[in-house]
């Protein structure tokens, strides 16, 4: 009688952490909705919001109406619930390909066709990594400014009534602003919190370059002690992904400091649909 062979430790961890992956995936679009608070999705949100912010538009106030503040809260616990998840779903991700590329390096007597699932599977999970990093940083960004975050929502789609005409009052004042003008109440909210927009995702693109600039020094000195080819080549390819990430995430530093500093022109191409 054969005795059943117990699963491996690689195998029930690769299982737990894939069951982890499949079961945040789901909730990252599932969940936020409903934890959010009332509205149904994201379309009546979006018509929530027009209609609020005509309202608050002509009321000439600088606080929020209770209407939109109701979809600006909603929309903050949305980004904080998305960013948690997405957090969550980056450690999974993480641990996923540290234990795949582990396999892969110590791997050198197994067969072809296993070193090319393991490979592929590394590349998969660092790949899915990167766009769970990505989604971690939008969502932040769109906690810290929930209200700038809900603005496309005005331009997109059927814009017909009041929401046109209070569009073109708001393009209006905008010009106006470049130009030297005066600026509303609900306008310098506006602007201001399309500053701080801004502000967020360069502080935040700065933590990440900073984390990668000094996981590029780490993977780097790796390539230069490793004597095995295969692990040169992942320390090198590693390296590369790291040192591009950083460059990019320099770029869009840059990028929204500029913006953040001079938030008029580029607020002004979001109502023109062109931002």
């Amino acid at each position: 009688m054969s005795v059943p062979v117990a699963p491996s430790r690689f195998g029930r961890a690769l299982g737990v952490l894939g069951a982890l992956a499949v079961v945040l995936a789901a909730a990252f679009v599932v969940v936020p909705p409903t934890l959010a608070g009332d509205f149904a999705d994201e379309r009546d949100l979006r018509e929530a919001f027009r209609e609020a912010f005509v309202e608050y538009w002509r009321s000439g106030a600088r606080d929020f109406s209770p209407a939109l503040e109701s979809a600006v809260d909603y929309w903050f616990w949305y980004h904080v619930t998305k960013g948690v998840i997405a957090a969550l779903l980056l450690i999974v991700f993480v641990a996923l390909g540290v234990l795949l590329w582990r396999a892969f390096l110590r791997a050198r007597g197994l067969d072809a066709g296993r070193n090319v699932a393991l490979a592929s599977s590394g590349m998969i999970v660092t790949a899915l990594g990167v766009f769970s990093l990505l989604a971690v940083m939008a969502n932040v960004q769109g906690a810290v400014a929930p209200y700038a975050s809900l603005l496309p929502m005005l331009t997109g789609g059927d814009t017909d009534g009041e929401l046109a005409e209070t569009l073109d009052q708001v393009r209006q004042r905008l010009a106006e602003s470049l130009s030297g003008g005066g600026e509303t109440p609900a306008l310098a909210v506006m602007i201001s919190d399309f500053s701080l927009y801004h502000v967020a995702m360069a502080v935040i693109a700065a933590v990440v370059a900073i984390v990668l600039l000094a996981l590029n020094v780490v993977v780097w000195k790796r390539f230069a002690r490793a004597t095995d080819t295969r692990a040169r080549r992942v320390s090198g390819s590693f390296g590369v992904l790291a040192a591009l990430s950083s460059l990019a995430s320099i770029v869009v530093v840059v990028a929204n400091t500029t913006t953040a500093a001079d938030p008029g022109p580029a607020l002004s191409a979001l109502f023109d649909g062109g931002w």
